[in-house]
């Protein structure tokens, strides 16, 4: 059962990864090969200078890609379920209804952390070539809090389309903005390190305000 709901979900999303990663491989392509025409310029001293005195990252240019791949992994995964009356269907499957959500919310945050490596390694590796250890490791760090805003992006998103009554939403929506908002309210690099763990352990309990709408929905329950 696990594999048929895994290959439902592949179908349903399988063109929307395809785009997803083409884009996010063009925007990492091009901000690494912002920072090597930089070098090209005026060097690699001054470019160090740079990134010491002025916190550039030269990845500035990914930073709502990763909010924008949750957001709308969310919309191709749900939005037909919710549409077509096909998530009814899904919940009364010879499986749990708990299981059942689990493996498609896996399935989609899975799908995002293939997506945000790839976009990663892509903009940040060849920068090895460039810049010591010490600097890649601050750009990703710097990175890191755009990525938990998309797996972030992601949850909160299925959390509003699966919730059945429309006041519920407009109130979820207004949450989710507010919590979106924390993960790029510093703009510094590495602004976040100390905050790294907690950031990713509210992510995680996120999780769970998805099945708090399955249940709303397996309930019956409307404006």
């Amino acid at each position: 059962m696990t594999k048929a709901l895994i290959f439902k979900e592949w179908i349903k999303t399988r063109w929307y990864l395809l785009v997803c990663l083409t884009v996010m491989i063009g925007f990492a392509a091009y901000a690494a090969s912002g920072a090597f025409r930089a070098v090209e310029l005026r060097g690699a001293g001054h470019i160090w200078e740079v990134m010491v005195t002025r916190d550039a990252i030269f990845v500035d240019i990914l930073r709502y890609v990763p909010l924008a791949a949750g957001f709308a992994l969310a919309i191709v995964q749900f939005v037909p379920e919710m549409q077509k009356k096909c998530l009814k269907l899904t919940l009364h499957l010879p499986c749990s209804i708990l299981k059942t959500t689990a493996v498609m919310i896996a399935y989609g945050l899975c799908c995002l952390t293939i997506c945000f490596t790839v976009m990663s390694l892509i903009g940040i590796l060849p920068l090895g070539r460039l810049f010591p250890h010490e600097m890649v490791s601050r750009i990703f760090l710097s990175m890191l809090p755009w990525i938990l805003g998309g797996y972030s992006a992601y949850i909160f998103t299925s959390w509003i389309i699966i919730e059945p009554s429309w006041k519920m939403r407009i109130a979820y929506i207004a949450i989710s903005a507010l919590a979106l908002r924390i993960f790029f309210l510093a703009p510094g690099p590495e602004a976040y390190n100390v905050f790294l763990p907690w950031l990713s352990a509210a992510v995680i309990f996120s999780a769970s305000l998805i099945w708090l709408s399955v249940l709303r929905f397996k309930a019956g329950v409307q404006d």
